[in-house]
């Protein structure tokens, strides 16, 4: 995993088509590598490693995952102490705000090598204790977090068709489960209460002009 963190932030990636350290935009208070363009950034990175990567997905704050960290920050008590769980980390945002809010232990979860890595960078740039945890989870029910978070995790039919189920399995034992998303067609509105809202930050608009608030929901 070292040589892929050392590949993310090598000087021949430093370019300002590259990643950057930055702030979030709705959360301030995490810094993340992020591409100005993830797509330039995803075809440069293909062509200089001269390899077929997946979309970079943990190479963008995603809006929900923006709104959820934020809720998690103004709400620390949601965590604190707790073991908490991140499915679909991607930058590790949410599992980011979780440490920062004082969550007993944090687990991020992702399929994607670079998303782990990605992770791991963006933990210690904010300090925080992280645990990057590779492979598919969406079988299960999130093990023995009292927490389950998704960040902007139903943007196809296919995630959101194994998402919905193991949501909903976290829940019936007992867990959590939070869910950040800016309306996204696939998202089970009906079967969610929304606990709170956000305007979309000034900078998703040139991305994704049709999002104008991002919500936090919790399954009914």
């Amino acid at each position: 995993m070292a040589y892929l963190e050392d590949e993310l932030i090598a000087p021949d990636f430093a370019g300002p088509d590259r990643l950057r350290l930055v702030q979030t935009p709705l959360v301030p208070e995490v810094l993340l590598h992020l591409a100005e363009d993830a797509v330039v950034w995803w075809a440069r990175m293909e062509a200089e490693l001269g390899t077929v990567l997946t979309a970079p997905f943990w190479a963008t704050a995603w809006p929900g995952g923006q709104a959820l960290a934020r809720y998690l920050l103004d709400h620390p008590q949601t965590v604190a102490g707790k073991r908490v769980l991140d499915v679909a980390s991607g930058s590790g945002l949410v599992a980011i705000a979780a440490g920062l809010a004082g969550a007993g232990t944090v687990t991020a979860n992702d399929v994607d090598q670079y998303a782990l890595a990605a992770i791991t960078l963006n933990a210690r740039a904010n300090g925080v204790a992280v645990t990057a945890c590779p492979g598919d989870l969406l079988d299960g029910d999130g093990g023995d977090a009292d927490v389950v978070l998704a960040g902007d995790a139903f943007y196809s039919e296919a995630i959101a068709h194994r998402m919905w189920p193991f949501l909903r399995r976290a829940a019936a034992r007992g867990a959590q489960v939070l869910v950040g998303d800016p309306g996204r067609g696939h998202l089970p509105a009906d079967q969610l209460t929304t606990v709170t809202s956000y305007p979309a930050a000034v900078t998703d608009a040139p991305v994704e002009p049709q999002i104008s608030r991002i919500s936090v929901l919790q399954p009914r």
